[in-house]
């Protein structure tokens, strides 16, 4: 017997169809009945997350509780969320439904644990990830550390995550292959993309000829596939 998967979206709206395809794509199935059933809340009207946590903005955390109580009452067995940011609000989203909730910062640093150990691992995301240390916390558990931009590079980034929010994926990436390649020269040799706007562009841009990126909404995909009682293609 299956799980139902709800994915707890719109944060960005293309990293929720972008998540969904994965899941879609990476399921060996030979009909459509072989497919894991899906809730998709693309909830749009969940307020900018960096500017809740950092700038005095709205919290999104009223409307990330709405939208993970809808999904439960829809019949979802278990919540995913593709937006690394609002993990930022994981413990008082767990707090307020009944059903499991998988961490995908947290599986995201234990597949690099397990594939890259030793490994200088660097983190692209938005400030309010790096701020907030959604991926320091547990990654200090893990004995990993953890290489970030600079203050004026993680600007670059930002607005590079930013403009693809708007449809632009292209006029700033220059700057932000920069940014790679500057941490590449300090060492880095691996990449988490650890904002769902990033995953977008790496096979986009196709960084994976250059560079060994991690891309969370893989790993929470796969995990979300076997989770739900389905087959990953590569099992």
């Amino acid at each position: 017997m299956t799980k139902n998967i709800g994915i707890l979206g719109g944060m960005g709206p293309l990293a929720t169809v972008k998540f969904f395809e994965k899941v879609v794509l990476n399921t060996s199935a030979s009909k459509d009945q072989d497919h894991p059933r899906i809730f998709i809340d693309n909830n749009t009207k969940i307020p900018d997350r960096t500017e809740g946590i950092l700038h005095g903005g709205k919290s999104p955390l009223e409307e990330l509780i709405a939208s993970a109580r809808l999904l439960e009452s829809l019949g979802s067995d278990f919540i995913v969320m593709p937006c690394n940011t609002a993990h930022y609000y994981y413990d008082e989203i767990v707090d307020k439904i009944s059903i499991p909730f998988i961490n995908m910062p947290l599986e995201t640093l234990r597949h690099v644990n397990k594939v890259y150990k030793g490994k200088n691992i660097g983190l692209l995301a938005t400030t309010g990830t790096l701020e907030t240390k959604v991926y320091d916390i547990e990654a200090k558990k893990l004995d990993i550390d953890l290489f970030k931009p600079e203050q004026d590079q993680q600007e670059v980034v930002m607005r590079f995550i930013y403009d693809i929010k708007k449809g632009d994926f292209y006029s700033r990436f220059d700057d932000f292959l920069l940014v790679m390649e500057n941490m590449k020269k300090s060492g880095v040799e691996v990449f988490i993309f650890g904002c769902t706007e990033l995953s977008v562009s790496i096979g986009l841009h196709n960084l994976k000829k250059e560079y060994i990126c991690i891309d969370p909404m893989d790993i929470l995909a796969d995990l979300s596939i076997v989770e739900s009682g389905c087959i990953k293609l590569n099992d």
